[in-house]
């Protein structure tokens, strides 16, 4: 997999980063040469290395380089990776970067013998899990993603773009090992045994339960199917709440490095499966039942703010463009409910794989208290299950909501149905 590695190729450190940052013109706008550098090494990711290198002087000057290891950081060298994948990132934030530079860092440059791009570093903004775990609320959010989601992923597709180009972007996003990752990760190994599933001795009723259920796993594997082989649109391929920069008044969106031509789904579903994720924690990490049904309207209201501003947008961008001849009134409508029951079936299946797989989510399992993550983690699997069963009957954004929040932890699970 790795033997195209480029023989200059070599992994950084925060004091071999210093002397390779100086020497990059590309950064002559951000650093002056009789600046003195320091770096630090901020990744806490499971693939890369992450530098954070700023001036001294003036800290405000400042990027993030971001480099690619040859095998997945979380497990180590026995699970190798391709180092392509710092390309189809950087280009990736590029193509989102021309469409929503409002929501997209800046890339200044990649290096294609050392794999590792150089970006715009958001210091101020947090990671978004961090500050919707801790009860923040981002006013504006929805109002951003769901502008991000129609530009990135209606003018990628068919839909805008000429059949040569479509076609050419999707060689040049080709992404077969991260795919792969997603497939097994997401969509094969939560419903089986498997060494690298990882949860505790108190949930394992509800997933042993869980993963004996066929009616489940048929449904699974058609959203599998979708996945692997609907190249709706470039999508990011990971848009969890981890990869989104935040403060009260901008969004940044981060990390496309599993980009592809896949299902717009893909990337709607992650987003909302990522909020009900934190909906879920907030069982046990608001105790007050006041402020708990305060914050989870805003979460809910913002996936169902997000959904109104993605298809506004999508008829702004998209809809308003084409060919009413070829794509006719009743067809527009019929894809964009498509478009809300993949998003309910693909983020279903990322809340329950965030919930029993490798990798899962700091809202969950940074819960201290194992009964209290029991909790917090049944009532995702549920919002899961319900969402992926019922997902041809929704009609609205608001039935989506309505079948997740009238669902409840069920703590401990019944003998019967283990």
């Amino acid at each position: 997999m790795n033997d195209e590695i480029s023989p200059n190729y070599h992994p950084f450190d925060s004091a071999t980063i210093l002397d390779y940052v100086k020497q990059r013109p590309e950064l002559s706008t951000v650093f002056r040469a009789d600046d003195e550098l320091i770096a630090d090494e901020v990744g806490d990711g499971n693939l890369n290395l992450v530098f954070k290198v700023w001036a001294k002087a003036d800290p405000e000057r400042t990027v993030i380089i971001k480099q690619a290891l040859p095998y997945l950081r979380l497990v180590g060298g026995d699970w190798p990776l391709p180092v392509d994948r710092a390309r189809i990132e950087a280009e990736a934030l590029k193509v989102e970067y021309d469409l929503v530079p409002e929501h997209t860092p800046k890339v200044y440059f990649y290096d294609a013998e050392m794999y590792l791009f150089a970006m715009q570093n958001l210091n101020h903004h947090v990671i978004m899990r961090k500050g919707l775990s801790e009860g923040i609320k981002y006013p504006h959010f929805a109002e951003h993603i769901g502008l991000f989601l129609a530009k990135t992923l209606g003018m990628t597709s068919d839909l805008v773009l000429d059949y040569r180009t479509k076609k050419e972007m999707v060689k040049r996003f080709i992404n077969p090992e991260l795919c792969k990752i997603t497939e097994d990760l997401v969509f094969t190994e939560p419903y089986r045994k498997t060494e690298r599933n990882a949860y505790h001795a108190e949930l394992e009723p509800q997933v042993l339960a869980l993963q004996a259920d066929e009616a489940l796993r048929v449904e699974v594997a058609k959203m599998k199917e979708k996945f692997m082989t609907q190249a709706q649109a470039l999508v990011h391929g990971d848009l969890h709440t981890g990869s989104i920069m935040i403060n009260q008044q901008e969004t940044y969106v981060i990390d496309p490095e599993f980009a592809f031509y896949g299902p717009m789904g893909f990337d709607l579903g992650a987003v909302i499966g990522n909020l009900l994720l934190n909906y879920a924690a907030h069982e046990v990490r608001t105790p007050d039942p006041d402020a708990r049904a305060d914050f989870r309207a805003y979460l809910t209201g913002t996936i169902i703010d997000l959904w109104h501003v993605f298809t506004r947008e999508f008829q702004r961008h998209v809809w308003d463009q084409v060919d009413p001849i070829n794509m006719p009134q009743g067809y527009q409508e019929d894809y964009m409910l498509r478009l809300l029951h993949d998003a309910a079936g693909l983020g279903a299946c990322k809340m329950m794989r965030r919930v029993i797989g490798l990798a899962g989510v700091a809202d969950i399992r940074g819960i201290e208290d194992v009964h209290d993550r029991t909790v917090a983690a049944s009532l995702a699997l549920n919002i899961g299950q319900a969402l992926i069963f019922e997902r041809e009957s929704l009609r609205t954004i608001e039935d989506l909501v309505e079948v997740a929040t009238a669902c409840e932890p069920v703590v401990p699970w019944p003998a019967a149905k283990a």
